[in-house]
């Protein structure tokens, strides 16, 4: 597509709005599926028609729902025909003029299995090829349409919301103070930054990749650099020189995205429409059956309950000999309690009015979702260092449960608004990636399971039994609807 075809079409649907849910389908369609997506600009064209939806007053969740069903059926579509044309997918036009991607794409595919549908979703050349070369392998359709379905869940925020918040500020009135757009361009170009080293390294050939030894290589060209990438590359025998990379990568990427939601939370008013909706929404569930257990998985996030296990992981760090694991857990706690305390003081947000007795503090962010985060992203960034990698997405993703029902929790009983919950999650991850990536340069030797550990989950799971018992009627009393 040309750039006045281009032109073109956004001007024509700027005259028929009308037609935009059906353009916003189509475009998804058409960029997801395998023959289409190569050669169609697909991320442009959706960036302009989500631009419209958010310019013409469309709401939201009818551009995500449209999107995200045209992304399904085109990724369904891809698959069909790659079980169709199995073993003759070079020789079918468009995808003879481009076999390296049908090669990257296979490559891809048998590195990372099933989870490559999601991950491919988000993958720049490869993803519309993914879905084609996984029925082309003879994945089983009941496996591949689970991965479809839950991985369009997140593609369709990330590829529509950007535009749509564009759309939308560009037909306000809003003015944002002058510092609004370097801060947000700083941190697209970080998250872009991020994205292709992520695409690079993380998913690609990793540490053993022409890119990484070039990367290495101009490091070692400056002594700064060199010494700074020496510091921080692990000592391990099993890991020795391997740079922290992905710790680096979510530290940047999660601040970057702290710092867009909250200009756009602080700065604006442009996600206040979407706050007061999903309060609304979550407020009509209210239920007393669900209502007792949002409290007592709220209660599991409180202050208490995680500086208790922050202090009894420090304690059998230092136990056992781990000091500098122990020093980096207490400055991720310390951080941690100050950073939220100082940006809740200083944004000075209020509460949704939704119970009875909301909590004293201000709103943003989350402590209780900035806390959980912190918990359990290092607590699987421990374990999962000791797993093979092709494991360790199964105890990141196990840890990311709590992190999820506490957080649905805070948004379900009313005592957070959900840019709120979002903002507290991005932080927690930001402290956990460069927390993590400071370590790695102490990381020589690996923290194994034994029956100081063990004791101490038991203390904290007595602990957390004890602290839910004693909290319970207030906390019922508490949360209950206003």
């Amino acid at each position: 597509m040309s750039a006045d075809d281009f032109q073109a079409l956004t001007d024509w649907l700027a005259l028929h709005p009308h037609w935009l849910a059906f353009a916003l389908f189509l475009t998804a369609f058409l960029e997801s599926l395998a023959l289409a997506g190569i050669v169609i600009p697909g991320v442009a064209i959706l960036f302009a028609m989500s631009a419209m939806a958010g310019q013409t007053a469309m709401p939201l969740m009818a551009a995500l729902l449209w999107s995200g069903a045209g992304a399904v059926l085109g990724d369904g579509l891809s698959f069909a025909l790659g079980r169709l044309f199995q073993g003759r997918l070079d020789r079918l036009w468009p995808l003879n003029r481009y076999p390296e991607v049908i090669s990257k794409g296979e490559q891809f595919f048998r590195s990372h299995g099933g989870k490559s549908v999601i991950i491919g979703r988000f993958v720049g050349p490869v993803r519309p090829i993914i879905p084609l070369i996984a029925g082309a392998l003879m994945m089983p359709w009941r496996r591949f349409l689970a991965f479809n379905l839950s991985s369009a869940v997140g593609w369709a925020p990330v590829y529509i919301l950007p535009g749509y918040l564009v759309g939308s500020a560009m037909a306000s009135e809003i003015k944002p103070p002058p510092h609004f757009y370097p801060v947000v361009a700083v941190s697209l170009l970080i998250l872009t930054a991020v994205y292709l080293l992520f695409i690079r390294f993380q998913l690609g050939l990793g540490r053993n990749s022409r890119l990484y030894a070039w990367l290495s290589d101009k490091m070692a060209s400056y002594q700064a650099t060199h010494r700074f990438w020496q510091l921080y590359s692990s000592q391990r025998p099993d890991h020795a020189g391997e740079f922290p990379l992905p710790s680096l990568m979510l530290g940047f990427a999660s601040l970057a995205l702290f710092l867009i939601v909250s200009q756009l939370t602080l700065a604006t008013d442009l996600l206040t429409p979407y706050d007061r909706l999903a309060a609304d929404w979550l407020a009509q569930l209210r239920h007393p059956l669900p209502d007792g257990l949002m409290v007592g998985i709220t209660l599991l996030g409180d202050l208490a309950v995680l500086l208790s296990a922050a202090v009894l992981a420090v304690m059998v760090m230092v136990f056992r000999g781990f000091y500098a694991a122990g020093i980096h857990l207490a400055a991720a706690a310390l951080l941690t309690s100050l950073m939220v305390w100082l940006l809740k003081d200083a944004t000075a947000i209020a509460r949704p009015e939704l119970v009875l007795q909301p909590p004293s503090s201000e709103a943003y962010p989350s402590g209780h979702a900035t806390g959980v985060s912190v918990l359990c992203a290092l607590m699987a960034s421990f374990i999962a260092r000791e797993i093979r990698p092709g494991r360790r997405w199964q105890y990141y993703l196990l840890f990311s449960v709590p992190i999820v029902m506490i957080a649905i929790s805070r948004a379900y009983l009313g005592v957070h608004w959900m840019t709120d919950i979002i903002a507290g999650v991005l932080l927690g991850l930001a402290v956990t990636g460069f927390i993590r990536a400071s370590f790695s340069r102490f990381d020589n030797r690996p923290i194994t399971l034994d029956a100081s550990l063990i004791a101490a989950a038991i203390v904290w799971g007595v602990f957390c039994v004890g602290y839910v018992v004693q909290q319970w009627p207030q906390a019922m009393a508490q949360y209950a609807p206003g």
